[in-house]
C-alpha cells in the first residue's frame, strides 16, 4: 500500500476528512497486524525502536497531510509554521510498547499569520478517527514552565521530551523551556519521586506474577533512575554516566536485565492484545514460547532476576546520585557520633555506608553485622552498595561460617537474610540456595518463589503471632533455636532439582549445620526436620488426625517429642511463610488437633485405642461443674452418643454446649459465627437439603465439614469455611439454611467432572468407619455434587476433611460402615464418576 501517494490522490481529488481518516486506519491495522511478525525479527529494545519510528512516520505524514489539506498548492516551508509535534513518556523514550497510549505534545507559538489552533484541531481529528490511541497535552511554548509547576506527572512527561515533526524554530524554543523546568526546584522534585516510588511498591507487592511495568525491579524503576540522572546532570541517557557513577560492567548487567523486560512486556501486549503489563501464569507458556524458552519456570525465573538486578541497580545509583538533596547536615554531629569504622555509621537503627569508601570485604561486613545490639535494623542503600559489590568468597572461610552462627542467634535475622537477597548475595552465604534463586512456585499455594518463601519463614518463626506456639518456641533452649532457625531457611533448598526437595534438603542441610559447628544430636535432628516440614500440615489437613493408626505412623517418623514440639512450630513458620492470611484459624486448631494427640501418643509407651481413649475423655467430662450442671438424663444421653470421634473432635466443654443446645432443638436450630472465619453450626431433626445449602453458598471454600448424630434424633452439623463475611451477608446465609429445610428445592449444578482414578474407597480405614477419598480437578459445586451423591445412597457422613489449591482438590469423607456399604462400593463409584465410566 502506498499510502503517500493515496493521499495525494485524494487531496487532488477533493476527498473528504472521512475517506482521509479512513486511508489511514487501513494503514495503520495494516501496521499492526505485521507487529507479531516484526517482533520475531527484532525483540527488546530494538522492536520498541522500530515500532516508536513508524509510528513517528505515521504521525508526521498525517501532519504533512493536514498542512496540505489546508494550505493546498500554498504549503510553506515546515519550520515557518510555528508548531512543533514532541513525543512524551514511553513514546518519548522510543520505549513505547505496542498498546500503550501515545503521548503526544504540542506546542505552539502564536502568530498573526497562521490559525495554530485550527491546524491542531484539525491534526487529532484526523489522528483520533484514524484510531490511534492518543494521550495529548496542548501548550504555548510560555506556558510550558506554569503547566509542570501544576502536577508531578507533567513535569515528567515533558522532562521525556523528544522532537518529531514540526518548527525546528519552536522546538528550539521548547527545549530552553525545557531547561528551565529540568533545573527549578530539583530537590523538591527528586523526593516527590522517591516517595511517589515507596507508594508503588506498596500496591505493586512482590509476587511470582510480577507487573513488568509497576513492580519493584520493573520498568518504572529503570524511568526513575532516568528521570533522576537527568533531573542532576541534565543527561539524554543513562549510559552516559557509565564510568563515573557507575562501573561500566554493573550498568551492562542492568541493560542485559531491561532488555528481557522490555521482550517480555511487548510479548505479553502482542499475546493479550491490549494493554497488560501482568506476567500472569496463564499468559506464561505463550510469552514463554514467544520468547524462545522451552522451559516456563526457567524463564519466569529469568524475569525475577531481572527484575531484582534492576532494582537492586535502581536503590544504589538512585541514593548516589540524590545524597546531596536528602543528607539532613543538621545531623552530622549525629552522625559522626555513630561512627563503627571508616565509612561506617548507625543513625537511629539505620546502618550507613558511605559511597566513597572502598568495597570492604565480605568477612568485614558481616563481622560489622554480627557487632550490632540484637535489635531490628534498616540498610541503607550505601550499605547495601558495599554487599552487593563485595567479592564473594568460595570456599566460605570458617570464620565466615562463625559469624552466621552468631547471625542466627539474633532475634531478628530476617532482616539480615533479606539485606542478602537484595544484596545478591544469599547464594554465596547459603550455597544451596544458588539452585532457589528466584525459583517460581506454581502449585496454586505458595506466594512467593522460593527464596522469598524461605526468608518470610524465618521472619514468621521471628515473629511468632499463636500464644500457644510462642510458649513452646520460648521453652526451647538456644541450640534448639538455633537449629530450628537453620531448618526453616533450609527447608525447601532441595527444590529445582526434579527429585522429592524434602530428601534432598535434608542431605543439604547436614553439611551446614556441621559448618555450624552444631552437635551431632541437633544435627540430626536439623535433618529430621527438613525431612518431614510437609508431613505436619499434609497429615492435619488430608488425613484423620484421630485415627491411632495415623498418629502412630506419624511418630515413627519424627522419632520423639522433642522433634514434635520443634516440627510444630517450624510447620507455624512455613505456612506463615506462604502467604497473608494462609495461617488462619482452621489450619491452626487441625496442626494444634495433630500436635496434642501425637503428643500423647507419644507419652504412652502402649498403645492406645480409640475405646480406651475415649473412656479417659468421659472421666474428664464427667469432673467438670458443667457437665454435673445437666439433667441426670441429658448425661446419660450424652454419654451414650455412638461416635466416639465426636468426644475426639470436640473439647468437653464443646461437647456439654452442643449436647445442651441438641435438647432444646425442636424441628431445627442453627448458629453462625464470622468473628474469624465462617462456620456454621446445624441442628435438626427434620431433613436437611445438605446438597441445596452447599450449592446455595459454592461462592465460598469449604474448609471442613462434620456430621454427627446425636440422641432423640437430632444431627449435628459444621461447616467451616476459608473466607470471612461481613455481617451484612448473614441475613442472606440465615434464608440459604431457612429454605435448606425445604427438600424439594434443588439448585443447578455446573457440570462436574470426576474420573474413575480419582476416587479411592478403603473399607478398611477402621472397624466402624470407611474412608471416601476424591482427589480431583478444583471445580465449583463439586462439594455439594458429592454430598448429593451421598444422599442418594443414604451413606453417613461422620466428617469430612476440605483441602483445595487453586487447581486441585484432595476432600476425604470419614463415613459409618452402615446399609452395607462396604460391599456395594461399586455404588459409590458409579454414582461419583462422571466421566470415564
Amino acid at each position: 500500500m502506498d499510502i503517500v501517494l493515496d493521499i495525494e490522490n485524494l487531496i487532488e481529488q477533493n476527498g473528504s476528512d472521512f475517506e482521509l481518516s479512513k486511508l489511514f486506519k487501513i494503514y495503520i491495522n495494516e501496521y499492526k497486524n505485521s507487529l507479531p511478525e516484526l517482533f520475531k525479527k527484532s525483540q527488546g529494545k530494538d522492536f520498541l525502536v522500530r515500532h516508536t519510528k513508524q509510528l513517528d512516520s505515521i504521525i508526521s505524514l498525517m501532519y504533512k497531510t493536514i498542512l496540505r489539506r489546508i494550505f493546498g498548492n500554498y504549503l510553506p516551508m515546515r519550520s515557518s509554521i510555528p508548531i512543533a509535534i514532541v513525543a512524551l513518556g514511553s513514546y518519548g523514550r522510543e520505549q513505547l510498547c505496542v498498546h500503550s497510549d501515545i503521548d503526544l505534545l504540542i506546542v505552539y507559538e502564536k502568530i498573526d499569520g497562521f490559525d495554530s489552533e485550527l491546524i491542531i484541531e484539525k491534526f487529532f481529528y484526523l489522528a483520533l478517527d484514524a484510531g490511534l490511541k492518543l494521550g495529548h497535552r496542548v501548550h504555548e511554548v510560555n506556558d510550558l514552565f506554569l503547566a509542570s509547576k501544576e502536577e508531578i506527572t507533567i513535569r515528567t512527561a515533558l522532562m521525556e521530551a523528544r522532537f518529531i515533526t514540526g518548527s525546528t524554530l519552536t522546538w528550539h524554543s521548547t527545549t530552553q523551556a525545557l531547561t528551565k523546568i529540568r533545573l527549578y526546584n530539583q530537590r523538591e522534585y527528586i523526593l516527590a519521586k522517591i516517595s511517589e516510588s515507596e507508594l508503588r511498591y506498596k500496591k505493586y507487592p512482590q509476587s511470582m506474577q510480577p507487573n513488568i511495568k509497576e513492580s519493584a525491579g520493573g520498568l518504572r524503576d529503570s524511568n526513575l533512575l532516568f528521570w533522576i540522572a537527568q533531573t542532576i546532570y541534565g543527561v539524554k541517557t543513562l549510559k552516559d554516566l557509565s564510568g563515573t557513577l557507575f562501573l561500566d560492567e554493573a550498568y551492562k548487567e542492568y541493560r542485559i536485565a531491561l532488555e528481557l523486560l522490555f521482550r517480555v512486556r511487548s510479548a505479553l501486549h502482542l499475546i493479550t492484545k491490549k494493554h497488560e503489563d501482568r506476567l500472569l501464569l496463564e499468559f506464561v507458556p505463550e510469552v514463554s514460547a514467544m520468547l524462545g524458552f522451552k522451559n516456563h519456570t526457567k524463564m519466569v525465573s529469568k524475569v525475577l532476576e531481572a527484575q531484582w538486578r534492576i532494582s537492586n541497580f535502581t536503590q544504589i545509583f538512585v541514593k548516589k546520585m540524590t545524597r546531596e538533596f536528602i543528607v539532613d547536615m543538621s545531623q552530622f554531629t549525629k552522625i559522626k557520633n555513630g561512627r563503627i569504622c571508616r565509612g561506617i555509621y548507625l543513625l537511629d537503627d539505620v546502618l550507613y555506608a558511605s559511597y566513597n569508601i572502598p568495597i570492604l570485604p565480605l568477612s568485614r561486613l558481616l563481622e560489622i553485622l554480627v557487632m550490632l545490639e540484637d535489635k531490628p535494623y534498616k540498610f541503607d542503600t550505601g550499605f547495601l552498595h558495599q554487599l552487593t559489590y563485595a567479592k564473594p568468597e568460595h570456599p566460605l572461610k570458617t570464620k565466615t561460617y562463625t559469624h552466621l552462627k552468631e547471625l542466627f542467634r539474633k532475634k531478628h535475622m530476617h532482616l539480615f537474610l533479606k539485606l542478602f537477597y537484595d544484596a545478591g548475595v544469599l547464594h554465596h552465604l547459603f550455597h544451596p540456595f544458588k539452585k532457589v534463586l528466584h525459583l517460581p512456585q506454581f502449585d496454586g499455594y505458595h506466594h512467593y518463589p522460593v527464596d522469598i518463601h524461605s526468608i518470610k519463614s524465618v521472619e514468621a518463626l521471628e515473629n511468632i503471632k499463636d500464644i500457644f506456639i510462642k510458649n513452646l518456641y520460648d521453652s526451647f533452649n538456644e541450640n534448639e533455636r538455633l537449629l530450628l532457625k537453620i531448618a526453616t531457611l533450609f527447608h525447601d533448598s532441595g527444590k529445582g532439582r526434579g527429585k522429592d526437595h524434602s530428601e534432598i534438603g535434608a542431605k543439604l542441610v547436614a553439611p551446614f549445620a556441621k559448618k555450624m559447628k552444631l552437635r551431632d544430636e541437633d544435627i540430626q535432628r536439623c535433618v529430621t526436620l527438613v525431612r518431614h516440614h510437609v508431613t505436619m500440615s499434609n497429615i492435619a489437613f488430608k488425613e484423620n488426625i484421630y485415627n491411632e493408626k495415623t498418629l502412630y505412623k506419624f511418630m515413627s517418623n519424627i522419632e520423639d517429642a522433642k522433634n514434635l514440639k520443634l516440627l510444630y512450630v517450624l510447620t507455624y513458620a512455613d505456612i506463615n511463610g506462604v502467604g497473608y492470611g494462609v495461617f488462619n484459624s482452621f489450619n491452626s486448631n487441625l496442626l494444634y488437633e495433630l500436635y496434642i494427640n501425637t503428643l500423647e501418643a507419644a507419652e504412652n509407651f502402649g498403645r492406645i485405642n480409640d475405646a480406651a481413649k475415649r473412656i479417659n475423655i468421659e472421666k474428664r467430662l464427667a469432673k467438670l461443674p458443667e457437665f454435673l450442671k445437666l439433667s441426670k438424663v441429658l448425661r446419660n444421653k450424652l454419654l451414650h452418643v455412638e461416635s466416639e470421634l465426636f468426644f475426639f473432635k470436640h473439647s468437653p466443654l464443646d461437647v456439654i454446649k452442643i449436647a445442651t443446645i441438641a435438647k432444646e432443638t425442636r424441628r431445627y436450630n442453627y448458629l453462625i459465627n464470622t468473628e474469624k472465619s465462617l462456620s456454621i453450626e446445624i441442628y435438626r431433626k427434620i431433613p436437611l437439603n445438605i446438597g441445596y445449602l452447599l450449592a446455595m453458598l459454592s461462592h465460598l471454600d469449604v474448609a471442613s465439614m462434620e456430621i454427627f448424630t446425636l440422641f432423640d434424633n437430632v444431627k449435628y452439623f459444621k461447616i467451616e469455611f476459608i473466607e470471612h463475611v461481613d455481617e451484612d451477608e448473614v441475613l442472606h446465609i440465615e434464608d440459604i439454611i431457612n429454605n435448606a429445610f425445604d427438600m424439594s428445592r434443588h439448585v443447578r449444578l455446573k457440570n462436574v467432572k470426576i474420573y474413575p482414578k480419582e476416587i479411592q474407597v478403603d473399607c478398611e480405614h477402621s472397624l466402624t468407619h470407611a474412608e471416601i477419598t476424591v482427589n480431583t480437578q478444583n471445580q465449583k459445586g463439586l462439594l455439594a455434587y458429592i454430598m448429593e451423591r451421598f444422599e442418594e445412597l443414604s451413606i453417613n457422613i461422620v466428617t469430612a476433611k476440605i483441602h483445595s489449591t487453586k487447581h486441585k482438590v484432595r476432600d476425604s469423607f470419614l463415613i459409618e460402615k452402615q446399609n452395607d456399604i462396604c460391599n456395594n462400593v461399586e455404588k459409590i463409584y458409579k454414582l461419583l464418576i462422571t466421566k470415564g465410566k
